[in-house]
């Protein structure tokens, strides 16, 4: 089995050398030879992705998928979960490609600037207790938060990822989809209640 074979078959299909490196002597230099013949995509230093099988190279990810590739090959095993502005993206309440991915993951990470532009913005959070949904990206399914979560999550830090006006107009695009008991329940759940309210009662 070859490396290219092996990151087609992760989950995303993505992976860093170290995930192959009980495999392979040297699977960095194996990863960059296989960039260089055009058969896989460096995201960031040390991310690698192979295309879906029916989108031969030039074909680059979205900052979306991107992002939930090198999450979850950051993360080997661990849930992460796509979640603000990228949720919001997800859910269609953006129309506009934006320049951060922002991910939910269980332990801190610095922010990966990508080969593309933009940037992996990582969020500390107990993603288990995340009200999430899979959805598909380019490369597979990923668990991303509920509208009602990605609205209260946009409520409580609106410049996360340096956006606040495009948060803001997620929000008011993400209201008339929301489930508002379900939205008041995850709220108080997550002592975040009188903000909820208000968001509701802006939107009547």
């Amino acid at each position: 089995m070859t490396a290219l074979r092996d990151v087609a078959r992760a989950q995303l299909r993505a992976a860093r050398p170290i995930n192959l490196a009980d495999k392979y002597a040297n699977p960095r230099a194996l990863l960059r030879h296989h960039v260089a013949k055009g058969e896989l995509i460096r995201l960031a230093p040390g991310y690698y992705m192979a295309p879906p099988d029916d989108r031969p190279l030039p074909w680059r990810p979205t900052i979306e998928t991107a992002t939930a590739a090198i999450a979850t090959t950051a993360y080997p095993g661990e849930e992460i979960a796509l979640m603000g502005l990228t949720a919001a993206r997800l859910h269609g309440a953006l129309p506009r490609a934006i320049g951060a991915g922002i991910v939910a993951v269980p332990r801190q990470h610095a922010p990966i600037t990508l080969d593309d532009g933009g940037q992996v913005v990582f969020v500390t959070r107990d993603t288990a207790r995340l009200d999430g949904v899979r959805m598909p990206v380019e490369t597979g399914r990923v668990l991303v938060t509920t509208v009602e979560q990605t609205v209260l999550d946009l409520a409580r830090r609106p410049n996360l990822g340096g956006l606040e006006t495009e948060a803001h107009a997620a929000i008011e695009n993400l209201m008339p989809r929301v489930d508002t008991e379900h939205l008041l329940a995850l709220a108080d759940e997550q002592h975040f209640g009188r903000r909820a309210a208000g968001l509701i009662e802006a939107t009547r």
